[in-house]
């Protein structure tokens, strides 16, 4: 016999809570992706 599904909350499936870095991880990466197409254009004109 199968078990009955178990409902679990959010936090509770993932065991912990979520900050919010990934926003920030996401600006200076693009940043720095700009910033070094910008350089190597230059350069390489």
């Amino acid at each position: 016999m199968p078990e009955p599904e178990r409902h679990v909350g959010k936090t509770e499936a993932r065991a912990g809570t979520t900050p919010h870095m990934v926003r920030y991880v996401l600006v200076f990466g693009i940043a720095l992706t700009v910033i070094a197409f910008a350089l190597i254009l230059f350069v390489w004109a």
